[in-house]
This record gives C-alpha cells, structure tokens and sequence, in this order.
C-alpha cells in the first residue's frame, strides 16, 4: 500500500515538474513574442524598421494602432515603455489643451494674442490671434533656429520675449516654423487658468487619455519648454493619436469635442505659403500642431509631428489607423526619408 502511494506521489511530482516545465517555456515563449506582434499584416513596415535599424539608432520602437494595437516592434533596448524626450511631437499635446480650453469656453482662437499678454499691444503686435500661433502664422521674425525658452525663469517671460523681436510679414500671410507662436499659446493657457502649464495639462488631457507616464516638467524650475520639451513612451502617445483618430474619444469618453477635431484638421497652410520648415517636413502643408502630408477639400486626412528626438507619429484617418516610430537618434535628413518611405508602406495597407 505504501509503495503504491509512493509510485502515485512519484507520477504526480513528475506531472507537475513537466507543467512547470511547460509554463516556463510558455512564459519565456511569451516574454519573446512580447517584444513583436502583428507583424504578417504590416510587412511592409517591419521589413523597413529591420533594414534601418542601424540608421534609426539601434533602440526603437514601433507601434500600430486601430480601436487597439495591432502591431508591436521592439528592438535594441527600446521598447514601448521607455520614456524619452518627443521633441516638436510635443507641439501636438499642447495644440489640443489649447483646443481643450477652445471647447471650455475659456478662450477662442480668434481671440488677440494681446488681449492676454499686453505687452503684445506696447510692440505694435495687436493683429495676433492664438489661431496665429498655432499655425505659424504669427509673422514674427525667425532666423530659422528655436528659442531656448530654459533660459527664462518662467513661460510667460519666454513669451514676453517673443514680443520685442520684430515683424517679418503680416500675421497670417506666411507661415514659419517655430516655437514662437506655441510657446505664446502656452503662456495664454497658463494666464487663463492661473494653473503651471505641466499641472493644467496633466489634468486636461493626460490623465483623461490615461497618460501616466507623460509630463512636460522641468528638474531646474526653468520655464517649461511646450513646443520640445514633452517626455513620453509609446504606449502613452499611441493613446493620444487613437484619440485624435476616433473624433476626440478615448474609451468612449470624449476628452475632445469633434468640432476640436475639426479644427485641428484644418488646412491652415499650403506648401506654398509656408516659407520656413524643418527638412523633415519638406512639401507638407501645416494646419494646427502639426504637418499635414495628405488633405482633402481642405481637411487633413494624414497628420504627422515629427520630433528631432527621432519621433514619427502619425494620424491616418483615410485609412483608419495611427502608428508611432520612436527612437533615440536625433531626427536627421536621411532619416526623414526613411520615416517617408515606412508611410508610403502604410498607405499600401488596406483599411480595416
């Protein structure tokens, strides 16, 4: 009777060995598959990250997205869950808390920039509206570098100092890219809520998105940088983008209104009539926060802010998806080229 219960507790050791055996390979199994999934349906974009990885910076992560994510990369020691610095891709954020505020009540875009900040009015500055700003069309002077805002103490001073540089056009005939008019956007947003800019957005738009590991606060106490200066991982902006891309909802909640959105879609600037650009941008028109690469009767149909930290993030609402390219090299030309051709292998995709 003994040896018999013996041989049973001896089959079940071995049973529950061969399980555990099993549950760590699966684990292991999944731990791998983890880093890459979806990938037979977006070929086309991870034959490209594989081939450029050495040009993107090794550590990159890309990212698919529809009501969910449907395709996932990770290589190098990037993955979805580093945080780093977004760069002009922060433009983006800071365009839709000013619309967060458009939909409050709180201000307008036709509103005049001096209104709220006056010394606007004192440097013959009064046809400045925030609309200006966030399109580039506020006609200040531009040398084609960014102004380093950690030199000033806090974002309104950043944006006094905007107002003492001179008039290079009229506001709303040409547009410029710099962080001149979204910095001034910014300071508004403080201004009217009486709130630091990175509180009023962590509570007005991150958190409403679930955006936990996004923040645009500095470790010195310089002013906040709102056109550069964001740090996020790919799991947070993907969930702004899907916002952007279903008419301003996020969990059937509506963090945006549509007519936001809208707004946002709008065709401020047409190739033609942008003067100043970033290379990765070149031929795109702009509308507000960010690139337009394709519109149609004036509305975008695909949206991109690339940042010079390396970050590509895209709205497809022609074909019904978002997608994310982070990585921590420094956005060159060549590899602006490289983050065209992975849209052009997009578009091959078929809509859901």
């Amino acid at each position: 009777m003994s040896y018999n219960l013996h041989a049973i507790c001896l089959k079940f050791s071995s049973v529950a060995v061969l399980l555990l055996l099993l549950q760590a390979g699966n684990a292991q199994k999944n731990k791998k598959n983890d880093k890459e999934y979806g990938i037979e349906n977006f070929e086309g974009l991870n034959a490209l990250l594989i081939q450029n990885q050495k040009l993107l910076g090794a550590d990159v992560v890309g990212l698919v997205a529809r009501d969910t994510i449907v395709f996932k990369k990770e290589m190098g020691e990037f993955n979805s869950k580093t945080e780093a610095p977004i760069g002009s891709a922060s433009t983006w954020l800071t365009t839709a808390l000013i619309m967060v505020l458009v939909d409050e009540g709180v201000i307008s875009l036709d509103d005049k920039v001096s209104q709220y900040i006056p010394i606007f009015s004192s440097y013959g500055k009064n046809f400045i509206t925030i609309r200006h700003c966030l399109s580039n069309f506020t006609g200040i002077e531009t040398d084609g570098k960014l102004v380093d805002i950690k030199k000033y103490a806090s974002l309104q001073l950043a944006a006094e100092s905007f107002a003492k540089k001179e008039i290079q056009s009229n506001p709303g005939t040409e547009c410029r890219y710099s962080n001149a008019g979204i910095t001034i956007a910014g300071s508004i947003a403080e201004i009217v809520t009486k709130k630091k800019f990175d509180q009023l957005i962590k509570q007005k738009l991150f958190k409403p998105l679930d955006m936990t590991k996004t923040t645009f606060g500095t470790m010195d106490g310089s002013a906040i940088n709102v056109a550069y200066g964001a740090r996020s991982i790919a799991n947070d902006y993907i969930k702004f983008l899907q916002m952007l891309l279903h008419n301003g909802k996020h969990n059937n909640k509506q963090v945006l209104s549509e007519e936001a959105i809208k707004e946002m879609r709008k065709l401020q600037a047409d190739p033609g009539q942008i003067k100043l650009a970033p290379k990765a941008a070149t031929g795109f028109g702009y509308a507000m926060g960010a690139w337009v690469i394709e519109e149609k009767d004036g509305k975008a149909t695909v949206m991109t802010a690339p940042g010079f930290f390396g970050t590509w993030p895209v709205v497809d609402w022609a074909r019904g998806h978002v997608y994310f390219i982070m990585s921590k090299t420094l956005l060159k030309e060549p590899t602006a080229q490289v983050y065209m051709q992975m849209n052009e292998a997009m578009e091959k995709e078929p809509a859901p």
